[in-house]
């Protein structure tokens, strides 16, 4: 079954830090660009970042630049999220999507929440 499935998601304190995982099953990562998205309740989904499958370039919306981190190890057919400082303005559910030429997968999501 081709699939993308995130995991790592949970309660944070304010200030605290994830650690994000989107696994592909069923076909490999390796050239798929990845990215991250968000949708907080009653808001739009929204890019978070995003890597590319060629060399590695990284794109990051502001308002998680400098606190989030994309990365990838296609030995393991995974992309992570290295979330941190995280804030209650970052809760929301995050999802994966990868993208090779005409093809794109979506993961089903993992809650995310920063409160105290």
């Amino acid at each position: 079954q081709v699939q993308l499935v995130e995991s790592g998601g949970g309660l944070v304190q304010p200030g605290g830090s994830l650690r994000l995982s989107c696994a592909a099953s069923g076909f490999t990562l390796d050239y798929y660009a990845i990215g991250w998205f968000r949708q907080a309740p009653g808001k739009e989904r929204e890019g978070v970042s995003c890597i590319s499958s060629s060399d590695g370039s990284t794109y990051y919306a502001d308002s998680v630049k400098g606190r989030f981190t994309i990365s990838r190890d296609n030995a393991k057919n995974t992309v992570y999220l290295q979330m941190n400082s995280l804030k209650p303005e970052d809760t929301a559910v995050y999802y994966c999507k990868g993208v090779y030429r005409n093809r794109d997968y979506w993961g089903q999501g993992t809650q995310v929440t920063v409160s105290s």
